[in-house]
């Protein structure tokens, strides 16, 4: 066999072992109550220059082109299930949070930093700005089966969708600041106006474009439609940033206008990005754990040092941030305190401490060592900790909204039709209803009715009950109106 069909059979053989034991490694995870990124970033450590040395890797170049591609799928996933009438009531303090409240974390914690380090006020500035936002791969992932009030979920979702803009500009300046290159106050302003506004403007134009093609392009295959929603979101990604506005935001923009404007082939989309995320995750967290090197990480020096500033950003920092960016706003005590402790570090601040070492600052190397130990305390105590806290706050619910499921077997083709599942649960405002009474749009067809394990013919006198298994042939344009009907 040639030494290159060789090398390259072994890369694919230890990717795909790899690959398996990350897949099925989630399994562990749940079950422990651990967020699976540590799992992953353990791997990534394990199979490094310092553990079986399978791939040694230090490009910060192409970690942060990986971290950014991942982030985009991560983001994208995130915001095209956010439904924008949970998230609408709550933009207020979401924005609040992702601007005020990263601001105000990283200048308490750039103080600390200042006396833990002893370095200049730029440089500790900086490490507050890496740590200052929370991660969207890190709260999608907590929030992920849990029963947090519904409010509370979209505030926190709406924060790490939109706080990336506030801490990558943070952290450029301070960088210009360290390598003494200060383009003064107005322009520092203006350039924050732009990343954020330019970045929510070409979301929103993408958007619509996006919608508008998955809404009309009848595509031969349904497998198509995921990947061109995901080449949108790309787009927005890659447009943005070529005029210097925020990316990401962008991508959380595109993604949210997507999601709630009606999909055909919602399904297919779903499961796709759904999957490529957890890809995107493994990959990224992975490749970040090859940058770890457990001699340096696990100094003394570094773990103290690392221990008592996640300290300080987890109880005060934090906390004092979410109170203040929140205050005026009909928030009350016990959802503060849940929105103190649920502001989880992950992907962005480690993929942001690649930033000094681009720049090649003098303390590159700390920053990444310490804003790593700082992710692994806050996902390993507040990932582990977020349901109980919320249970012992009563700040827990089981949702109002009646879900309806797609099954993709009549929405390929020119036909725009779905078989969509509804399961009646107890909240369900047609319990009891008759199905002539209830008021179904005029083209959507009950097709039949699962009961206590039994098909039921449906027919216009029969009353609707909890645990009802609907299945009904909808148009896609009436999808919308079927949701309404069934929320009120």
């Amino acid at each position: 066999m040639l030494p290159e069909l060789s090398d390259s059979t072994f890369l694919i053989l230890t990717f795909s072992i790899i690959l398996i034991i990350s897949i099925i490694g989630t399994k562990f995870t749940a079950k422990v109550n651990t967020p699976s990124l540590l799992f992953f970033i353990t791997v990534g450590m394990i199979i490094g220059k310092e553990g079986l040395n399978i791939f040694a890797f230090y490009d910060p170049e192409m970690a942060q082109l990986i971290g950014m591609m991942a982030l985009v799928v991560i983001l994208f996933d995130g915001g095209i299930k956010t439904d924008w009438k949970t998230i609408r009531p709550v933009a207020i303090p979401s924005i609040s949070l992702a601007t005020i409240g990263v601001v105000i974390t990283s200048f308490i914690v750039g103080m600390a930093a200042k006396i833990i380090f002893d370095m200049g006020w730029a440089e500790s500035l900086l490490m507050g700005a890496l740590v200052g936002s929370t991660d969207a791969a890190a709260v999608f992932a907590m929030l992920q089966g849990k029963s947090i009030k519904p409010h509370l979920e979209a505030t926190l979702e709406g924060e790490s969708g939109a706080n990336d803009p506030m801490a990558v500009f943070l952290t450029v300046t301070l960088i210009s600041f360290v390598e003494l290159e200060n383009n003064g106050f107005l322009v520092v302003i203006g350039s924050l106006f732009w990343n954020m506004g330019g970045g929510l403007l070409i979301g929103l134009l993408v958007g619509w474009f996006a919608a508008k093609s998955l809404q009309r392009i009848s595509l031969n295959s349904s497998g198509l439609y995921p990947l061109l929603a995901l080449a949108f979101a790309l787009l927005s990604y890659s447009g943005a940033s070529l005029v210097n506005a925020s990316g990401l935001l962008a991508v959380y923009t595109t993604a949210l206008f997507i999601g709630n404007r009606g999909l055909q082939n919602r399904n297919a989309i779903l499961y796709f990005n759904e999957g490529f995320s957890w890809i995107a995750q493994i990959v990224l967290f992975i490749t970040l754990g090859l940058f770890v090197f457990p001699s340096d990480l696990f100094q003394w020096k570094i773990v103290w040092q690392g221990l008592l500033l996640s300290i300080i950003l987890m109880v005060i920092a934090r906390p004092i941030a979410a109170f203040l960016s929140v205050t005026g706003m009909r928030i009350n005590l016990r959802e503060k305190l849940l929105l103190s402790w649920a502001g989880l570090r992950g992907a962005v601040p480690i993929v942001l401490a690649m930033f000094p070492m681009l720049s090649d600052l003098e303390h590159s190397q700390l920053y990444f060592n310490v804003v790593f130990f700082v992710v692994i305390t806050s996902t390993l105590l507040q990932g582990t900790t977020i349901s109980l806290l919320s249970e012992k706050l009563n700040l827990v619910d089981p949702g109002i909204r009646t879900q309806i499921n797609h099954l993709e077997i009549l929405s390929v083709g020119k036909n725009k039709l779905e078989i969509v599942e509804i399961v009646i649960d107890e909240s369900s405002s047609i319990i009891g209803k008759t199905i002539k009474d209830i008021g179904f749009p005029e083209k959507v067809n009950i097709t039949f009715i699962l009961r206590d394990g039994e098909t039921i013919s449906p027919y216009g006198d029969l009353a609707i009950r909890e645990n009802d298994l609907l299945y009904m042939l909808v148009p896609f344009k009436e999808l919308n109106q079927l949701q309404n009907l069934l929320d009120k």
